[in-house]
């Protein structure tokens, strides 16, 4: 019996390594998601001022944003499983890129807050998509790496964001600084639209890396057959919880750092004009420590180790690394700080490749998007707690704003050492790998 697609690619041209090319597509895609929610909270001590919010009012934007994200991820994480991820993706990204642009004709709280609700229900796709995407053009071996790739589009993302942005502020105001986020995504998305397919059907792909994808997929067969999971279905299982709390054990802590730490550096006396560098560099920490989870836990594969011991390898170093947020509560130091920031973020993105990268460790294609969609949405819950509490106590605290921060910091350290421990106990062969309901691992 022949390849599927095997004639589409006779006579044309291929291009080695696609899907390769394919990962690149994501990349770019979570570079500009990224930028696009990046600009309010550089923004943010400007537009402060000019509208005068409080802090409360800040965090009840970025909530707005959070809400919508973490209804989104579960929802389009779905619609990814059922339409598929280039006609899903090509949706959502032309959305919010429409509403980036528009966010540029807002006139106060309100306004704002109606285009960051509806801007993070478009963003909130591109994990799930991705997601599924790298489990449909990638083998196992290599999904890790993949995934630190296009994950390791949100530091790069972020540590572009205060050079363009604020280049942008400085010279035109800030209303051009949100249109030129979503030029991009219109950009990307023409380009999106010409390049992908999937590998049964690409024109540009090559018999050889056609068939060492589809052949990665012969796994499939031996798990649940041709039964496509419920929601519900998905939830009985354990491994499902152990992906879901990867995500939210961690994800809040993540976004604490891209949407509140320059705050946090002014609250530490610390002026925003002297830290622009700093606030760069844990980003950049960032994206080498997703490419560090994706080659680690690929190499400990290539060495013998079983799938599971391996992604779990990085978790735990993960989990201790991030425990160096702590100490930041004892020194104004700006360097100090952005030392021991650098070294948490390194650690948390080897931590979130992983937990990117279970999904399609563990479920076939067709619920890969669902159950990274509902971890998504955990982590967006989590964090919509954590922004809302952040916000209060430090309204709260006005005169003592850097303490107020101290127990943010704490819990930002030691939750995700309680979610490692509680992946380890959940992500593991059960009665349910027997029973061809999840892959082992």
């Amino acid at each position: 019996m022949g390849i599927p697609g095997q004639t589409a690619a006779v006579g044309r041209r291929t291009i080695a390594r696609l899907r390769w090319w394919m990962g690149g597509l994501l990349f770019a895609s979570t570079v500009i998601n990224y930028l696009d929610r990046q600009t309010l909270s550089l923004l943010a001590p400007f537009l402060k001022l000019e509208y005068h919010w409080t802090n409360t009012d800040y965090a009840n934007l970025l909530i707005g944003f959070r809400v919508a994200y973490s209804v989104g991820q579960t929802v389009f994480g779905r619609l990814m499983d059922r339409i598929g991820t280039r006609r899903g993706l090509s949706l959502t990204v032309l959305g919010y890129s429409i509403i980036s642009i528009c966010t540029s004709m807002a006139t106060g709280f309100r306004s704002f807050a109606v285009f960051r609700f509806f801007l993070g229900a478009g963003e909130s796709a591109n994990w799930p998509a991705a997601t599924k995407a790298v489990s449909e053009w990638f083998p196992k071996h290599e999904r890790g790496l993949a995934t630190a790739l296009f994950d390791s589009g949100s530091s790069i993302g972020g540590a572009i964001s205060p050079f363009l942005v604020l280049w942008i502020y400085s010279r035109w105001g800030w209303r051009p600084a949100f249109v030129v986020p979503g030029l991009l995504g219109l950009v990307w998305l023409i380009v999106w639209r010409l390049a992908y397919h999937s590998p049964e059907d690409h024109p540009r792909i090559s018999l050889e890396e056609r068939a060492m994808i589809l052949r990665d997929r012969e796994d499939d067969v031996a798990v649940r057959g041709d039964v496509r999971l419920r929601w519900r279905d998905l939830l009985k299982l354990p491994q499902t919880w152990g992906t879901i709390i990867a995500r939210s054990f961690t994800d809040p802590v993540w976004f604490f750092v891209t949407d509140w730490f320059p705050i946090y550096l002014v609250a530490k006396g610390i002026p925003l004009k002297d830290s622009i560098l700093a606030i760069w560099v844990p980003f950049v920490a960032a994206d080498l420590g997703n490419f560090f989870g994706g080659v680690a836990s690929g190499y400990l594969i290539k060495r013998g180790w079983s799938v599971g011991r391996a992604r779990k390898a990085v978790v735990v170093f993960g989990a201790f690394g991030m425990m160096l947020l702590i100490p930041t509560i004892f020194t104004n130091s700006l360097y100090l700080i952005v030392s021991l920031f650098t070294l948490a973020t390194f650690c948390y993105a080897s931590y979130s490749t992983i937990a990117n990268v279970l999904p399609s460790d563990l479920y076939r294609s067709d619920s890969v998007a669902s159950v990274s969609g509902m971890g998504g949405t955990a982590a967006g819950i989590g964090t919509i707690i954590a922004f809302k509490l952040v916000g209060h106590v430090s309204d709260a605290h006005q005169g003592s704003a850097a303490s107020s921060f101290d127990w943010i910091l704490i819990a930002a350290g030691l939750i995700p050492f309680v979610g490692m421990l509680l992946v380890l106990l959940l992500v593991r062969n059960t009665r349910a790998t027997e029973q061809g309901l999840v892959r082992p691992i």
